[in-house]
């Protein structure tokens, strides 16, 4: 079941023993995983060997504590198509989810390199800056950070933004929204990342560049997005 003599950690096979019970659909969500102590016995290896593989699980979302009752399955990865435009309202709210978000950034300031060219703006541009963290019952699941040009989002508040931003433009605005085309690597979370997703520095992450244009074709929205790879997939 383990390998003690493995150069692979002990706490970190135990994780993925658990990953392997919840995938595999053995353990399901809602369901209390064994105690410290069931599990110290059966892996032959302390409590404190099983408390770190739980905590890193638990900082994962994969598992949840219930003061005075256990821990517990909290949730399987959210699923998103690849391809087209997708609203990560909308997302959760088709998964049965609560969405919401925690707005960090959110200012006007000049238009950089990157932005320019992919929103297809003069040098002297202004942009509107958003960075949020997205939620699904509570969960953080990604880290977004939103560049679009201050002449169409000028008159958004924080409080629409809780809420969806293509949302905003197709009612608000009365705009009508195209597709877009987006990129997708694995990358490793940095302090900070990790920090706002509470998940391990280091931990996989779905890095997403997205530009997405209205249906005239213009490009409207510069977005560069930072999933937890352990709370969510893309399928194509």
């Amino acid at each position: 079941m383990i390998d003690k003599e493995s150069p692979i950690p002990i706490y970190f096979q135990i994780q993925e023993y658990i990953r392997k019970m919840v995938e595999s659909g053995e353990w399901e969500v809602g369901d209390a995983i064994p105690s410290e102590r069931i599990l110290s016995e059966q892996f032959s290896v302390s409590r404190m060997t099983i408390r770190q593989a739980v905590q890193g699980l638990v900082d994962e979302g994969l598992l949840t504590r219930k003061r005075g009752s256990g821990t517990f399955i909290s949730s399987q990865k959210v699923e998103q198509p690849l391809e087209g435009r997708t609203s990560f309202t909308k997302l959760m709210e088709d998964r049965g989810m609560k969405p919401s978000s925690e707005i960090i950034a959110f200012q006007q300031r000049k238009a950089e390199g990157t932005e320019i060219k992919a929103l297809k703006l003069s040098e002297d541009a202004l942009v509107l800056l958003i960075e949020r963290i997205r939620y699904g019952d509570d969960i953080p699941i990604a880290l977004e950070k939103i560049v679009t040009p201050w002449e169409i989002s000028k008159d958004i508040t924080k409080e629409e933004l809780n809420q969806s931003f293509y949302q905003f433009l197709e009612r608000k605005k009365g705009l009508k929204l195209g597709n877009g085309t987006q990129s997708i690597e694995a990358v490793a979370a940095d302090e900070r990342v990790a920090q706002l997703l509470k998940i391990n520095n280091g931990s996989p992450v779905l890095s997403i560049e997205r530009v997405t244009t209205l249906a005239s074709g213009v490009p409207f929205e510069y977005v560069h997005s930072q999933y937890a790879g352990s709370r969510f997939k893309f399928y194509i």
